[in-house]
């Protein structure tokens, strides 16, 4: 019987994608890595939200170490840029994608989170980048991705130390959005799911599509995207329809 490494379900507009290792702390293998590919390829038309979330006591303990004791340079150049190709894709796919951690978030799990737009955290969530310890260097787009959250002095001095964080710092440090109670996560992903639903769906394609590769440009071409993509949003007809909702709900008219 073959093992189901992802899960997936639908409900309403919201599509949930599991790590389903919990034995393994869900450290990612290659199957993980295709399974979660293929999740993300088969994301259902009606999807608004996505939520990522994982089995068991940890969300994802990172690169699974075993598969990778005998590679050679450029098959770790190749499995480096298929974490890339994949973690874009949940980035950089249109859809807000929810996070709900808990326990070790570590190295690759680390990266795989900070490719999801709203993440919440569990008290018992603590994040490590332990490459150092073990003579590598990061492959999932950390130098990048967590490097732009926290900073790459930050960044460095998680790298060589290997110190655990727990997850009131990660909080402060942007890691996460949200700390909740043991076992709550899933219910907090769900609620933010549920709100950010009710959006335009333009206006967040928008704000995920936008807002990361506006911080990878020039000053000045960024502005100018911001203002196109501004007059995409604001000049919707659903837009139009929720702001006059909007005046009615406070009693006037638009203004003249």
């Amino acid at each position: 019987m073959t093992e189901t490494l992802v899960k997936t379900t639908l409900d309403d507009s919201i599509y949930t994608i599991t790590l389903a290792r919990p034995e393994k702390r869900n450290a990612v293998s290659d199957r993980v890595l295709s399974a979660l590919e293929e999740a993300l390829v088969a994301i259902p038309e009606e999807t608004r939200v996505i939520i990522l979330a994982a089995e068991g006591k940890h969300f994802c303990a990172g690169l699974d170490l075993t598969e990778h004791q005998h590679r050679e340079p450029f098959g770790v150049v190749k499995h480096s840029r298929s974490w890339h190709r994949i973690f874009d894709r949940l980035q950089n796919g249109g859809i807000p994608v929810v996070s709900a951690m808990q326990g070790a978030v570590i190295g690759g799990g680390l990266e795989l989170a900070t490719a999801t737009h709203v993440r919440v955290a569990e008290s018992s969530t603590v994040y490590q980048l332990p490459e150092g310890r073990h003579g590598i260097f990061v492959g999932g787009g950390a130098s990048v991705r967590v490097a732009n959250i926290i900073g790459p002095g930050r960044l460095c001095e998680m790298m060589l130390t290997g110190r655990v964080m727990e997850a009131d710092e990660g909080q402060r440090l942007g890691l996460s959005h949200y700390v909740v109670g043991q076992g709550e996560s899933p219910d907090k992903a769900r609620q933010l799911a549920e709100r950010i639903a009710e959006n335009a769906p333009m206006a967040n394609w928008a704000m995920v599509s936008a807002i990361s590769r506006i911080d990878n440009m020039a000053s000045d071409d960024g502005l100018f995207v911001e203002s196109l993509t501004a007059a995409l949003t604001q000049t919707s007809p659903e837009v139009a329809e929720r702001i006059g909702d909007f005046f009615k709900s406070k009693g006037q008219g638009p203004r003249t």
